[in-house]
């Protein structure tokens, strides 16, 4: 099933006294590109994270925001740095002595100095983080894979459409190629009656030419590899696995294909459905830069 590469996922969970969040946005790029926000005691789940999104997503750039918070009060401990709080004091008690200011110092004044409250929190298993993390992750990158499938859908959709209109063109083509010989035949037929007079042709001669200009115009081959690559592009479209780069391959050898029945023709009205296929290549080269 075909995903595109942009997409965004969120997941929020109060899970054995943590509150978790996490989100998932992504850009196109032409590999994995994987960075996150997480607080810094917690940044040994990175590598684990990125592992976990990758296991799911093979391409875009890939931006995840972790928070954590904890609510759980057993986790932390706050401890008083006394002999600051008690310099502190003593440095009151002399701006009030020299400068004669009256004051009435609290606890509550002393406790709001730096430093004088030093919060320590107990230490964490780093595997349980990760689990509870892991288990929210999960929840925000499958909202965040059912974005760009939703979304690869619709870009399918128009792929395959537009995809059908280069085969009628293509049909067109076929069906009007070998008129463009006949109608060689029986210009050059006029041609030489207009500078000769009704003198008679060497009819010969006028096969040989006729069969050199038609070998030259001839784009059966190439209209026959431009089914084959389409009908790829369409087996490619119901495949499961991520196939962003090989349609971008395809879409250069259909692109490749038109220019050459556009440069091989000699007819005007071919000439205008060439030019209309490479317009529908074109359209879906850009839907394909946004597929995973």
């Amino acid at each position: 099933m075909v995903k595109s590469m942009t997409g965004f996922g969120r997941a929020v969970s109060k899970l054995d006294g943590y509150n978790i969040t996490v989100e998932l946005k992504s850009v196109n790029h032409r590999y994995f590109e994987f960075s996150s926000h997480i607080p810094r005691q917690y940044g040994f789940i990175d590598d684990k994270l990125k592992s976990f999104v990758n296991s799911r997503t093979s391409r875009g750039k890939v931006d995840c925001y972790v928070g954590i918070d904890t609510f759980n009060t057993d986790s932390a401990d706050v401890a008083v740095n006394k002999a600051l709080a008690f310099a502190y004091v003593k440095a009151l008690r002399e701006i009030e002595s020299g400068c004669s200011i009256p004051s009435s110092v609290t606890a509550f004044d002393i406790a709001r100095f730096p430093d004088v409250l030093i919060v320590k929190k107990t230490e964490e298993d780093e595997d349980k983080i990760w689990n509870i993390v892991k288990s929210v992750a999960s929840q925000a990158l499958d909202n965040f894979i059912n974005m760009r499938t939703a979304e690869g859908e619709k870009m399918r959709e128009d792929i395959f459409f537009r995809s059908q209109t280069i085969l009628d063109t293509v049909s067109y083509i076929e069906e009007r190629s070998p008129q463009t010989v006949k109608e060689y035949n029986d210009k050059l037929i006029e041609r030489v009656h207009n500078l000769i007079g009704d003198v008679t042709l060497d009819e010969n001669r006028i096969i040989q030419e006729v069969a050199v200009y038609a070998d030259k115009v001839a784009v059966a081959e190439e209209t026959v590899r431009l089914r084959s690559h389409i009908s790829q592009l369409h087996t490619f479209l119901d495949s499961d696995e991520p196939v962003g780069r090989k349609l971008d391959f395809l879409v250069q050898e259909m692109n490749r294909e038109a220019s050459t029945i556009g440069s091989k023709c000699n007819d005007v009205e071919i000439a205008r459905r060439v030019v209309d296929i490479k317009a529908e290549i074109e359209k879906i080269r850009e839907q394909v830069q946004n597929i995973e």
